[in-house]
C-alpha cells in the first residue's frame, strides 16, 4: 500500500495530468469520510466502503484512503493531544472537516515512515485551498510544517497516571481503559489496547462440505498466494497476502468464507451432529449459521433467525453460494421465537448475542469512541432477556451455546452465572471441544466459557460458553 502521487498536480493513478483532478485523492475521500464520521455518527466501515465504490480510485490509492481513516480513527486521541500544543485556538473550535484535515495528515506525518512528509502537507494545502478560504489553508500549512519541525518532541509525558497514560498512549477513552484495568489487570489492559491498533490477519473459514483446508492451501499457494493453517480454528486458514478473497474463484464457487478466526469456533462449540436441528437465533448475517450447516454436511436443519427482513435475505445468499440446503431463514425478534415453535424443539441452539462489540475495535475503531457506560448496561439487558426467551425450545441433553464479541465480563461470564442462577435446568457442559485444549489460556481465563482477548492469537476478542440441559 503506498502514496504513489507525489506532486500534488497528479492525477490518482500516480500521472501527472496538467489539469485539475477530476477524481478524488485518496486524502479527499479520506477526509470526506472521517468528517462524517464524526458528524453523523455512521460506522466508517460502512461509509469508506461506500465512498471507495464511488471514488474511482486505484487499488493502491483505495488502500492509502482505508489506512487513513481506520488509522486517524484509531489514534483519534493521541492526535488531537498532540495537535492541540500547534492549534492556537484549541480543535474543538476547528470546523469537522478542517479538524478532521489536521488529524489525517498528523497521522500520516507521525504514524506513516513511507510517506513523504512534503505529500501530505502539499496535499493537505490543497484540499484546505480548495474547500475553504486562504486563512484556513495558512493554518493548515502552519500547523503541519511546525508538527513537522518538532516531531521528535512529540513524547506522551512519563508523569501521568497508568490509567491516562495508557489511553493517551494507545489511544483508548479513559473510562474504558479504567474498566479493563479493573478486570484484567495493568498490564494486559495495556496489551489489549495495543492490540486494538494492529490491522486485522485476513482469515478464511473452508467449506469442508466442499473441499479439505489442505487441498485449499495447496491450491492457494499453486496461485503465489501465502496461505497458513489457522492454529485456532481446525477450518480457518491465514492468508497472508492475496488481495480480497471475496473477489477469488473460490468465494465464488462456495469454497470458504470470509471469517475471524475466534468467530469459526462458535460453530465448533455448537459441534452439530448428523440430523440435528440446531436454532440460530441471531443469524445474520450468517457467517456461523452456514458453519453450522457445513458442520452437518446436508443433514439435519438451521433455522436462522434476525430482527431485520433485508438480513434474511443475506443468509439466504451465503447459503446459495455455499451449496447449502439445510439452512430456514425467519425474520423476527428472537424474544418472540417460543411463540413460533413448542418447548423442547430443538437438539441446539445458538445466542449469538448483540454486545457491545469491543472485541472487534481492531475491526471498527469508531467503536471506542461511541461507545458509553450505559451501553454496556442496556444491552446486558437485551442479552439476559434472549437468554431467558429462548432456553425452552432446548431438548433435555441439548446444548446452548451462547457467544459474544466483546470482552466485557459482565456481559460475559456474569451474564451466564446469573441465568445459571435462574435456571437450574442447565448447566455448564463438561466436555471441552477438541480445539479450545489448544488455547489454554483463553480456556482458563474465566471460570465459565472461553474468553479470548484480541492480543492472545491476533483475531478477534470473544466470548463462548457451552450449557447443557439437564435430562429430566
Amino acid at each position: 500500500m503506498s502514496d504513489r502521487r507525489g506532486a500534488s498536480n497528479k492525477g490518482p493513478s500516480g500521472h501527472g495530468t496538467g489539469k485539475k483532478k477530476t477524481a478524488a485523492s485518496a486524502r479527499d475521500t479520506a477526509l470526506q469520510v472521517l468528517t462524517a464520521v464524526e458528524q453523523e455518527g455512521a460506522y466508517s466501515n460502512l461509509l469508506l466502503n461506500g465512498a471507495l465504490q464511488k471514488s474511482g480510485l486505484t487499488p493502491a490509492d483505495a488502500g492509502l484512503a482505508t489506512e487513513l481513516v481506520y488509522g486517524t480513527i484509531s489514534r483519534q486521541n493521541t492526535i488531537d493531544y498532540f495537535l492541540e500544543q500547534f492549534v492556537a485556538k484549541g480543535m474543538a473550535k476547528l470546523q469537522p472537516w478542517v479538524r478532521n484535515l489536521l488529524r489525517l495528515s498528523f497521522y500520516q506525518l507521525y504514524y506513516l515512515d513511507r510517506i513523504p512528509p512534503h505529500a501530505a502537507v502539499n496535499e493537505a494545502v490543497n484540499i484546505a485551498k480548495k474547500r475553504g478560504h486562504q486563512g484556513i489553508s495558512g493554518m493548515v500549512n502552519g500547523v503541519l510544517r511546525n508538527v513537522l519541525r518538532r516531531k521528535e518532541e512529540l513524547q506522551i509525558p512519563k508523569e501521568l497516571t497508568p490509567i491516562t497514560r495508557i489511553a493517551l498512549e494507545h489511544s483508548h477513552p479513559e473510562w474504558l481503559v479504567a474498566k479493563w484495568v479493573q478486570q484484567f489487570g495493568e498490564d494486559t489492559a495495556e496489551e489489549i489496547c495495543k492490540a486494538n491498533n494492529e490491522p486485522p490477519s485476513v482469515s478464511v473459514r473452508v467449506n469442508t462440505s466442499q473441499v479439505s483446508r489442505d487441498k485449499l492451501i495447496e491450491s492457494m499457494k499453486e496461485q503465489g498466494i501465502e496461505a497458513i493453517p489457522s492454529f485456532v480454528s481446525e477450518d480457518g486458514i491465514i492468508v497472508m497476502s492475496g488481495g480480497n478473497m471475496a473477489l477469488t474463484s473460490w468465494y465464488k464457487e462456495g469454497l470458504l468464507s470470509i471469517q475471524d478466526e475466534s468467530s469459526m469456533l462458535v460453530g465448533e462449540a455448537v459441534d452439530p451432529q448428523t440430523g440435528m436441528s440446531v436454532l440460530d437465533c441471531c443469524a445474520a448475517p450468517g457467517g456461523k449459521t452456514c458453519h453450522i450447516a457445513e458442520k452437518l454436511a446436508g443433514s439435519g436443519t438451521v433455522i436462522a433467525n434476525d430482527i431485520h427482513p433485508h438480513k434474511a435475505k443475506l443468509i439466504e445468499d451465503q447459503a446459495k453460494r455455499l451449496g447449502l440446503n439445510n439452512i430456514r431463514t425467519l425474520s423476527g425478534d428472537a424474544v418472540k421465537l417460543a411463540e413460533q415453535y413448542p418447548p423442547e424443539s430443538f437438539d441446539r441452539i445458538l445466542l449469538d448475542a448483540p454486545c457491545s462489540g469491543l472485541g472487534v475495535i481492531r475491526r471498527k475503531p469508531d467503536l471506542k469512541w461511541t461507545k458509553s457506560p450505559s451501553d454496556i448496561e442496556e444491552i446486558s439487558a437485551i442479552q439476559s432477556g434472549l437468554l431467558d426467551a429462548v432456553c425452552g425450545l432446548l431438548k433435555p441433553g441439548g446444548m446452548l451455546v451462547y457467544s459474544t464479541c466483546t470482552i466485557e465480563k459482565s456481559e460475559n461470564t456474569e451474564m451466564v452465572e446469573q441465568f445459571l442462577e435462574r435456571h437450574p435446568e442447565f448447566e455448564v457442559s463438561p466436555e471441552m471441544p477438541d480445539s479450545w485444549t489448544e488455547l489454554s489460556e483463553a480456556a482458563t481465563r474465566e471460570p465459565i466459557g472461553l474468553q479470548i482477548l484480541p492480543q492472545d492469537y491476533h483475531s478477534d476478542g470473544f466470548y463462548i460458553a457451552r450449557l447443557v440441559k439437564r435430562t429430566k
